[in-house]
């Protein structure tokens, strides 16, 4: 980080903890409240983006955060059981199955229908993993656990915010504390856990190997890359760190806690016209991490104008 950075990110910290308190160091809720505000706007892949209209667009309408998406095989034993906008994975082995990301408590059950509707019984979900602490993706996790006796998995750097969600007082189920680079392995399947903060602290980008046909495919499950609207040295330092790493995975097959992070509707649709595994898209691996850095830095660059650098 240059002097120049350093010095704006000074000024910048003191306003912020004393404007967002807590959220700095949890990181900023995914529905922002107030909402982002509609600037500044960056291009990227030929479409505009402001900071309101990529919330807007990941998050949706809350029947879109709520209403089931036809559950399918997207690779190997990878599945889509989410809503329209809130990501759900399920990754099927012989010895038990994983769930990724139970999103809003209400939506467990919903999730449950999805994993049955695709021939799989929702007990056998053996571990509950998650890609980071805000409640439109992590809290269901207590239900889930209720329901599952699921052995819950979490980022160290995000326990606190997991540990503050406690939806009808209910204690977020936390059974073993994951580190950066660690593995979760199931019944020939293993998930790599990448420590790629910034939206949360412990944002988590999961990554494993899919099989199709002969072939093994890179699947990047991504955490969500979307600066809060304040920047204090900390985040600046996170998001710095993440970028980079992120764009350094090997990758085929991109998705991501929103659906639309990585085109779900436009691929789900090619699906079903029984083309090739549109999933399988290596040229689509950098699009939301070139959405989010493009405007991570003009984010930076309108904080640094406003105290006259």
């Amino acid at each position: 980080m240059n002097d120049k950075i350093t010095r704006v990110m000074q000024v910048m910290v003191i306003t912020a903890a004393a404007v967002l308190g807590p959220s700095v160091s949890l990181g900023w809720a995914q529905t922002a409240n107030p909402p982002p505000a509609d600037h500044p706007e960056v291009t990227v892949h030929g479409r505009k983006f402001t900071p309101q209209s990529i919330l807007a667009r990941n998050m949706g309408t809350p029947e879109d955060q709520t209403a089931q998406f036809p559950p399918h095989k997207i690779i190997g034993n990878l599945y889509y059981v989410g809503t329209r906008t809130l990501s759900s994975f399920l990754i099927v082995t012989p010895q038990g199955n994983i769930l990724i990301n139970s999103t809003y408590e209400r939506n467990v059950h919903t999730i449950e229908k999805s994993v049955e509707q695709l021939g799989f019984k929702f007990s056998d979900i053996k571990i509950l993993l998650g890609t980071h602490a805000h409640s439109d993706h992590q809290e269901g996790d207590a239900l889930v656990k209720q329901l599952t006796s699921a052995q819950a998995m979490a980022m160290a750097e995000d326990v606190p915010a997991l540990q503050a969600m406690t939806p009808g007082g209910k204690e977020h189920p936390i059974d073993k504390t994951l580190h950066d680079g660690e593995t979760v392995s199931l019944g020939g399947t293993t998930l790599s856990a990448h420590l790629t903060p910034g939206h949360t602290r412990g944002c988590t980008s999961w990554t494993l190997k899919a099989q199709e046909g002969d072939k093994y495919y890179n699947v990047v499950i991504g955490c969500s890359l979307r600066p809060p609207a304040t920047l204090t040295p900390e985040l600046v330092a996170e998001f710095s760190h993440s970028f980079p790493l992120v764009r350094s995975l090997a990758c085929d097959v991109p998705l991501g806690d929103h659906p639309a992070q990585y085109n779900l509707q436009e691929k789900y649709a090619k699906l079903q016209e029984g083309a090739r595994n549109p999933f399988i898209d290596p040229d689509g691996c950098t699009y939301e991490v070139d959405i989010e850095e493009a405007m991570f830095h003009a984010l930076l660059d309108e904080q640094q104008k406003a105290v006259g650098h």
